[in-house]
Parts: structure tokens; sequence; C-alpha cells
């Protein structure tokens, strides 16, 4: 998924907790979904971030000097720039796009 076209707000907001509270049943439950979906989304924005950076890395044996490129402090800004994974996560649940199961044999969709 890109997540740089995420519809969510790149500040904190105050949500109301009765409209996370109706698609689960319970507010922690939402909560604990939502925690699980921003930590992927986390994970893979490191491991993108990462792959893009690896191009700029240059194999060395010591830190002696540090080496400025405008491209990478680019693509780190724009990441910088993106909405926090809680943010993206909280939107997509809102938006019922995420699937999730719980402990049951039925399982769940929201979408």
């Amino acid at each position: 998924m890109d997540y740089k076209k995420s519809k969510a707000p790149h500040s904190t907001i105050t949500r109301d907790m009765s409209v996370l509270d109706q698609k689960v049943g319970n507010v922690y439950e939402s909560v604990a979904i939502i925690s699980k979906r921003a930590n992927a989304i986390a994970s893979d924005l490191k491991k993108e971030l990462d792959a893009k950076l690896q191009d700029f890395s240059i194999p060395q044996d010591s830190v002696d000097e540090v080496f400025e490129n405008k491209e990478q402090i680019e693509i780190s800004r724009s990441y910088e720039l993106m909405p926090k994974p809680t943010l993206i996560a909280t939107q997509e649940f809102l938006e019922d796009q995420l699937v999730y199961r719980d402990g049951s044999a039925k399982d769940k969709a929201l979408s």
C-alpha cells in the first residue's frame, strides 16, 4: 500500500471513543487492532526507507567523515513529513479497510 497517498491527518486529533467502540464492541480491542496495524505499517515504512537509503551507503571501515547527500536528506525528510503509523492505522480502521480475527473460530471482516 502506498502510505504517501493516505488520507490520514498529519497531526494528532481527538477521537470520539464511541466511534471506535461501535466497530468491534470493545474500545480496548479496537485499540489493540489499531496498534498491531500501526506496528506493521511502521515495519513496512522502515524497510522501504532502509532500501532507498541503501543506495547511498558508502562502505567504510571508519566513520571519520560524514557525507551529506541532498537526495538522501530529501528522502528522509519526505518520510518524516508523512503521517505517523498510528494515524494511518486509525484512519484505515475508521474507513473499514482492516480485516481482523478474534480468538473464536468466527472471522470478522471490516471491509
